[in-house]
C-alpha cells in the first residue's frame, strides 16, 4: 500500500507539472491595468487611455474619474495631453430632443473591458454595449442594441465647428480650436437616417438605425489637414469592416512595445504596476504625420517631410524620466522627436517647452529641452540638425523671458538676472510693478533661478561639445547663479529681494498658492536640492558629506507645521509626503539617490524601496500625483529596475534597489542590458556586493555607453546594509560644476 501511494504521487506530481508546462506563459500586456491611478489622491487622476504607442487616436470614456459611475461621451481622440477631447459619440435608445435623450449614460464597473487596444463597456440605462478599438489616425467603434426599440448615435462637437452629411452610410466633421482645425471623415456598416439639431450652430447630429437588428458599426478617420486626408486615413488603415482584425494589430503592436523589457521575479503586484508604467511612457509624443505629410500650428502650414513629425510633450516634467527612458528603448523614435522639436523651432522662432498639438504652451518655467538635447547628444542620438538646434536653445538663453507661463521676449527681469546672478522676488506685501508677471503665477524666484542654472549649465557644455568655447565660458559660469540663492544658516535656497536681501520667509509655507512668489507647487524643502548639475557643488556648501546627509534625512522626517488639510489647502500639488518629502511632484524624483553622493548608497536602498512600496500601488489609488502622461510612471520604471538617471545630461546611471531579481532590456542594437539582483526579496533590499561584466564594481553608477554595450550588472542583495560598499568618495557618480575665470 504504502509502494502503491508513492508511484501514485509522482504520478500525480508529473501530470500537475504537465498542465503548468503547458499554461500559456503570461505576458507583459496582461499586466497593463490602465485603471491603475484613475482615482487622484488630490488632483488629476490617470485617464484609462486606448491607443497605439506614441500614435494620435487617444480614446477614454470622458467621466470625471473612476468614482464617476456615469459616461459623458467617448471621444473620437483628444486633442493634448489633458486637454479638451475632439468630437464625442454617444448611444442611446430615446428620441433627438433635449427632453428625452439621456445626457450622461451610466455604466458598471465590473462589465467594462479595459485594455491597451481594446476598450468595451455596459451602458445600464439602455441596455446597450459599447466596443472600441484603435488605429493610429483611425478608430472603430462597435454598438450593439437592444432587441426592441429605437437605436441611435448622438455625435456632437466639443468645439466650435460643423457636421456634414456625406451620404446614408457616411457623415464627415470639423472642429476649430487654438486656431486650427480638426477633420473627421466616418463611416457605418448599415444605412442610417441621420439628423442634424439645428442648421445655425449643427452641433448635434443623430444617425438613427432603428429599423436593423444587427450591431451598428462605425469606423473613422481623423486629420489635421483636411476631411479628404481623414478619409484616405481610414481607407488606408480600416478599408474592410473587420473590428477582430484592427483589435489583432493594436494587441500585436502593443505586445512588441512592451516587450523591449523583461522582469522576472517580484510580486504579480509590482509587475502589474511595472507593465502598466511602461505602458503609460507611450502616452506621447504622438506622431500627426500622414502620409508623409503634417500640418503644424507652429507656422499653420502643411510640410511635407519623410520623418514622423512628433507633438504633445511637457519638457518641465518629461526632461528628467521619460525622455531618458526613450533614449534607451526607443532611440530612432527619440531622434525623430528632438527633430520635431527643430523643425517647430524653424517654424515658429522659438524652441519650444510644452510644444502641444496647438500650440507651445507656456506652463511651468525652464528651458529644459535645452537638457534633453544635451542628453541625447552624450547619448549618441545625433540623427538631427544639431547645430540649428544650438541655435534655437542659445535663443531661448539670451532673448526669451525666463518668467513663468509666459511665452515672449526678455523683460526687466531677465536683464537682472543676467548681471545679478539671480531672479529677484517681492518682499510679502510689496506691489508686482512689472506688467509680464502673470497673475496667478508670480515671479517664482528661487524655482526659476534653479531651472535656468541647470539649463545655462546643458547650454554650456553642448557649447562646449559643438566647440563654442566663449559660449562654454559664459553660460558655465551662469550655472553658478544657484549659489546666489543659498543660505548658509538654514541651508536651504531662499529669497533675495533686487536690493540683495535675504527676505524672511517660512519657506515651507509662505509665497502664496503653491508658493509661486519664491518656488513652484513645492516649497524650499523641496527646491533646497534641485541643482542636479553640480551635486558635489551642493554638498560643499552644506559643509561637507556628513552635514549634507544629516540634512537630507531630515527632509524626510521634518513635520508640516501645521494640519495636513491646512498644508494641501496651499501646496495641492506636493502629495505623496514622507516628512516634508513629496512623491507626487517631478522636482523631488531625484532627491532620494542623492545618498549616492554622499557615501552612504543604503538609506537611497531603503528610501526608494519604501517610496515605492508605499506610493505606487496596483490600484485605483496608485499614482501618488500627477502623472502627467508618463512623466511620473518613468520614474517607477527606472526606480523598479534598480537605476535611475539623477543629472540628464550626464549620462551616468545611479544604482538603487531592484524590485526584481533580473531585468533584461532588449535594445534597438541588438545588444541585451541585463540587471541581476541574487537574493532579491521584499526584505533584502540591501545592496552587499556589484559586479559589472563579471569585474567587481565598487562605485554606485555604471554609465550609458555600459548600457548601451549590454552589460551584464549583478548585484548579491541582502537584509541589512553593506555601509562599506560605495561609501568612498571615488564610489560617487559624477555632478561637479567646474569652476571657470
Amino acid at each position: 500500500m504504502k509502494a502503491f501511494l508513492i508511484v501514485l504521487f509522482f504520478i500525480l506530481s508529473q501530470l500537475l507539472s504537465g498542465c503548468q508546462a503547458n499554461q500559456p506563459k503570461q505576458r507583459n500586456l496582461d499586466y497593463v491595468d490602465p485603471t491603475i491611478g484613475n482615482a487622484g489622491h488630490l488632483l488629476q487622476p490617470t485617464r484609462p487611455l486606448v491607443h497605439l504607442p506614441n500614435q494620435m487616436i487617444r480614446m477614454h470614456p470622458v467621466r470625471s474619474d473612476y468614482l464617476d459611475d456615469q459616461i459623458d461621451f467617448f471621444p473620437l481622440t483628444l486633442s493634448s495631453h489633458r486637454q479638451p477631447p475632439l468630437f464625442g459619440v454617444l448611444p442611446g435608445t430615446g428620441d433627438p430632443s433635449a427632453e428625452n435623450w439621456k445626457v450622461r449614460q451610466t455604466y458598471d464597473h465590473d462589465l467594462e473591458i479595459i485594455k491597451p487596444f481594446y476598450y468595451s463597456t455596459w451602458l445600464a440605462d439602455d441596455d446597450i454595449s459599447v466596443e472600441f478599438v484603435p488605429g493610429s489616425k483611425t478608430g472603430m467603434f462597435l454598438f450593439t442594441f437592444p432587441e426592441k426599440g429605437q437605436k441611435r448615435l448622438k455625435f456632437h462637437l466639443v468645439h466650435q465647428g460643423h457636421w456634414e452629411v456625406i451620404n446614408e452610410f457616411a457623415i464627415a466633421g470639423e472642429e476649430n480650436f487654438e486656431r486650427m482645425k480638426a477633420y473627421m471623415y466616418g463611416e457605418f456598416n448599415r444605412r442610417a437616417m441621420v439628423t442634424k439639431e439645428t442648421l445655425q450652430t449643427a452641433s448635434n447630429l443623430w444617425t438613427d438605425f432603428t429599423p436593423h437588428d444587427e450591431p451598428v458599426c462605425f469606423k473613422y478617420g481623423i486629420s489635421f489637414i483636411s476631411i479628404g486626408q481623414a478619409k484616405r486615413n481610414l481607407e488606408r488603415e480600416i478599408p474592410a469592416w473587420d473590428f477582430d482584425k484592427l483589435s489583432e494589430r493594436g494587441e500585436s503592436a502593443w505586445e512588441k512595445a512592451l516587450a523591449r523589457i523583461e522582469v522576472k521575479g517580484g510580486t504579480e503586484a509590482q509587475k502589474r504596476t511595472f507593465y502598466t508604467s511602461l505602458y503609460r511612457t507611450y502616452e506621447r509624443m504622438i506622431n500627426i504625420s500622414e502620409e508623409g505629410k503634417y500640418y503644424s500650428a507652429y507656422d499653420h502650414r502643411v510640410h511635407e517631410s519623410e520623418r514622423d513629425f512628433y507633438v504633445d510633450d511637457w519638457a518641465w516634467d518629461t526632461y528628467l524620466t521619460h525622455h531618458p527612458l526613450r533614449m534607451i528603448i526607443d532611440q530612432n523614435k527619440q531622434a525623430d522627436m528632438l527633430d520635431s522639436y527643430i523643425k517647430m523651432y524653424e517654424q515658429s522662432g522659438w524652441m519650444p517647452q510644452f510644444p502641444l498639438l496647438f500650440k507651445d504652451n507656456p506652463a511651468m518655467h525652464g528651458f529644459h529641452s535645452t537638457i534633453i538635447f544635451l542628453d541625447a547628444w552624450r547619448k549618441n542620438i545625433r540623427d538631427y540638425d544639431v547645430k540649428k538646434a544650438y541655435g534655437g536653445m542659445r535663443k531661448n538663453a539670451t532673448d526669451a523671458t525666463m518668467l513663468p507661463w509666459r511665452n515672449g521676449p526678455q523683460t526687466v527681469l531677465d536683464e537682472f538676472y543676467r548681471i545679478n546672478g539671480y531672479f529677484p522676488a517681492l518682499n510679502p506685501g510689496e506691489t508686482e510693478t512689472v506688467p509680464e508677471v502673470h497673475d496667478f503665477e508670480k515671479r517664482q524666484s528661487v524655482a526659476v533661478t534653479l531651472a535656468h542654472s541647470y539649463d545655462d549649465w546643458a547650454l554650456g557644455q553642448m557649447a562646449k561639445e559643438l566647440g563654442y568655447h566663449k559660449d562654454y565660458l559664459f553660460f558655465n559660469r551662469q550655472a553658478a547663479n544657484y549659489r546666489n540663492l543659498y543660505q548658509p544658516e538654514t541651508k536651504l535656497m531662499m529669497p533675495r529681494d533686487a536690493q540683495g536681501r535675504w527676505i524672511d520667509i517660512d519657506p515651507k509655507f509662505d509665497g502664496g498658492p503653491g508658493g509661486r512668489a519664491y518656488y513652484d507647487e513645492n516649497n524650499g524643502y523641496t527646491y533646497q536640492w534641485n541643482v542636479q548639475h553640480d551635486i558635489h557643488g551642493l554638498i560643499e556648501l552644506m559643509g561637507g558629506r556628513e552635514e549634507f546627509t544629516k540634512t537630507l534625512d531630515q527632509l524626510f522626517r521634518e513635520d508640516l507645521g501645521r494640519r495636513k488639510h491646512q498644508f494641501w489647502a496651499k501646496f495641492p500639488d506636493a502629495t505623496g509626503l514622507v516628512g516634508q518629502f513629496s512623491m507626487g511632484n517631478e522636482p523631488s524624483f531625484h532627491i532620494p539617490y542623492l545618498y549616492n553622493y554622499a557615501g552612504e548608497p543604503w538609506k537611497a536602498q531603503k528610501r526608494i524601496r519604501f517610496l515605492l512600496d508605499v506610493w505606487f500601488k496596483d490600484n485605483i489609488f496608485g499614482i501618488p500625483g500627477d502623472e502627467d502622461g508618463g512623466a511620473m510612471t518613468s520614474f517607477v520604471e527606472f526606480s523598479s529596475m534598480g537605476f535611475y538617471p539623477v543629472t540628464p545630461g550626464i549620462p551616468v546611471y545611479n544604482l538603487g534597489s531592484p524590485l526584481f531579481e533580473e531585468v533584461k532590456i532588449f535594445l534597438e542594437n541588438n545588444n541585451e542590458f541585463t540587471i541581476q539582483a541574487h537574493n532579491c526579496t521584499p526584505v533584502n533590499k540591501y545592496i552587499q556586493s556589484a559586479k559589472i561584466n563579471g569585474k567587481p564594481l565598487t562605485r554606485t553608477w555604471f554609465t550609458h555607453d555600459d548600457l548601451m554595450k549590454g552589460a551584464t550588472i549583478e548585484l548579491q542583495m541582502g537584509p541589512k546594509p553593506n555601509k562599506e560598499w560605495g561609501n568612498h568618495e571615488a564610489a560617487a557618480p559624477p555632478s561637479k560644476l567646474e569652476i571657470l575665470n
